[in-house]
């Protein structure tokens, strides 16, 4: 089989002669280190990933994800949308939406949350959740109510308890002072997220929402928009809207969090990339080494004809191909460990129960590709130092005494 000279001389480097056992090890160090290091990044980032898709799932799933609405925060009800609206980039579905902030109050405790007035005829990933009651329940007037499981347990109740909702924001003055808009609610339903969103938002009738936000009677906040990507309401706020509408989305009330887990899945991909990174200085350390003992045949090579750019070539690949093979083969046993991760942590006996039983992991391809494109492009560029000095050998110097 046809190889170019450089290539094969290069490869036969790689192998190594029965005496040079210390630089091969160097070599074969370097090639492990390279493969630890893209294994461990990619089966961490897939765990990354993992949790960020669940915090997706579980949190921007049943928040608003952007609602649209007037100067004034009030629009006119209906359940047709604007077909403007529904004309939108990545917008899957419309609904009417009346929500404010409240004070929710039990005989036992008290919570703040968000109140949502919904249509209960219309689509709410909230019943996706439900664990008793349905959304149908919550007809105009009935002043029924679902809350999550964790506040039904903060504020110790349970279906058919009646809960008090007050909002400060539509009070009013009374001879006994400023008094919140307030109203008893009869507990209709129950869900569970898994997230600390059941502590949070409590639904109830849009009609019902609009009394106690005293709105009148053909009134509503606005629009919710429903997106396939949650992630796209940055570049979905700049476009203009029509009719003077204003945008707010979930980063409102979650970019905090959602921005603490960016910054640090991109510092665990910083530090477990620094072990690429020394393994690749090893390739280096090897090189140096085995320029220093090929100098006499590097000479013998460039008195037969060989040119600086075929020398070159010699050592760029011996280097390279310790991280080709390294990052290759990290990126499959990365990929596998991360497809098995909790078959392997169940056989090493770990319990993961106290985080829902197994650890959530996303396998991205390109990611993968991009981790070990990064670390051949590392590789090659550790190789330039010690293939240049290579190259640079004069073969009068280096044959003088042989």
């Amino acid at each position: 089989m046809f190889h170019p000279v450089s290539f094969f001389i290069g490869l036969r480097y790689l192998r190594g002669r029965s005496g040079d056992r210390f630089s091969r090890f160097v070599s074969y160090m370097s090639t492990a280190g390279i493969t630890i290091g893209v294994m461990a990044l990619i089966t961490v980032m897939s765990v990354m990933n993992g949790f960020e898709d669940q915090l997706k799932g579980r949190i921007l799933g049943v928040l608003p994800q952007a609602v649209v609405s007037s100067a004034d925060g009030r629009v006119p009800l209906s359940e047709n949308a604007p077909e403007a609206l529904k004309q939108l980039p990545h917008v899957t579905d419309v609904t009417a939406i009346t929500r404010g902030e409240a004070i929710i109050q039990s005989a036992n405790s008290i919570a703040a949350g968000t109140m949502i007035g919904i249509e209960p005829n219309q689509y709410d990933p909230i019943s996706r959740h439900m664990m008793v009651g349905r959304l149908s329940d919550l007809t105009p007037g009935s002043f029924k109510i679902v809350i999550g499981q964790a506040l039904a347990v903060e504020l110790g109740v349970q279906p058919g308890d009646k809960i008090r909702l007050m909002v400060t924001s539509a009070s009013q003055f009374t001879p006994i002072g400023r008094m919140p808009s307030q109203r008893k609610f009869e507990v209709s339903g129950i869900y569970d997220t898994g997230s600390d969103v059941d502590k949070q938002l409590v639904y109830i009738n849009i009609s019902d929402a609009g009394r106690l936000l005293r709105y009148k009677q053909d009134q509503m906040t606005g629009w919710r928009l429903y997106l396939d990507d949650p992630f796209v309401v940055p570049e979905l706020a700049k476009l203009k809207l029509p009719n003077g509408w204003t945008w707010s989305d979930w980063r409102e009330q979650r970019g905090e969090l959602f921005q603490a887990v960016k910054m640090e899945k991109n510092m665990m991909a910083l530090m477990l990339g620094l072990i690429i990174g020394v393994a690749a200085f090893n390739i280096i350390s090897a090189l140096v080494m085995v320029v220093m003992e090929k100098q006499s045949e590097v000479a013998i090579l460039k008195t037969q004809g060989m040119t600086h750019r075929q020398v070159l070539t010699i050592f760029i690949v011996q280097g390279a191909s310790s991280g080709v093979i390294g990052a290759l083969l990290g990126g499959l046993l990365g990929a596998l460990v991360a497809h098995y991760l909790n078959t392997i942590i169940s056989v090493l006996g770990v319990d993961l129960a106290s985080i829902g039983g197994t650890l959530p992991t996303v396998i991205e391809p390109m990611q993968i590709m991009f981790v070990i494109l990064g670390a051949i492009s590392l590789s090659l560029l550790a190789t330039v130092f010690p293939s240049y000095r290579a190259a640079a050998v004069r073969p009068a110097e280096a044959l003088r005494y042989e």
